[in-house]
C-alpha cells in the first residue's frame, strides 16, 4: 500500500473531512506508540508501512514507559482533538496498521504492550466499525 491509498483508507475510515486530517491522526497515533515501544519494535513495525509513513515511528523517542490513558491523551494533544474522538481515531489507525504490517510483527507490538492498551487493538479485523 503507498502513501495515497494509506492516508486515504484512514480518511475513510475515521470518515474526516480533509487529508490533512487523517495526517494529523496517522502522525499522532504512530509518534506515540513510537515513544511506547522498544526501538527495534518501532523499527520493525514501521518496515512494511509507507516511507512517508514509517518515519513517525522511527523518529520517536522510543522506549518510555506510560500507561495507556497517558497514551490517549498524548494522542489528543498532538491532534489536538478531545480524548474520545483521539482514541476511536487512533484505533482506526491501528486497524489499518494490522492490514498492512505481517501477522507475526503486528502480534509482537501487541504483545509488548500490557493488557490496558488492549482497547487500542479493539476496532481491529472489525471493518463494519468504519461503515
Amino acid at each position: 500500500m503507498d502513501y495515497s491509498d494509506f492516508i486515504g483508507q484512514v480518511q475513510h475510515r475515521l470518515q474526516l473531512g480533509k487529508q490533512g486530517q487523517a495526517v494529523r491522526a496517522i502522525r499522532a497515533t504512530l509518534t506515540t506508540l513510537g515513544e511506547r515501544l522498544q526501538e527495534g519494535e518501532a523499527k520493525d513495525l514501521a518496515g512494511p508501512l509507507p516511507m512517508e509513513i514509517d518515519w513517525y515511528l522511527l523518529q520517536a523517542e522510543s522506549g518510555q514507559r506510560f500507561h495507556f490513558d497517558e497514551f490517549v491523551d498524548r494522542v489528543a494533544e498532538r491532534e489536538t482533538i478531545d480524548r474520545q474522538k483521539s482514541l476511536f481515531h487512533a484505533q482506526g489507525v491501528m486497524s489499518l496498521v494490522e492490514e498492512v504490517v505481517p501477522e507475526g510483527e503486528f502480534e509482537q507490538i501487541r504483545g509488548q504492550l500490557p493488557e490496558e492498551y488492549d482497547p487500542l487493538f479493539e476496532l481491529v479485523g472489525n471493518e463494519e466499525a468504519f461503515d
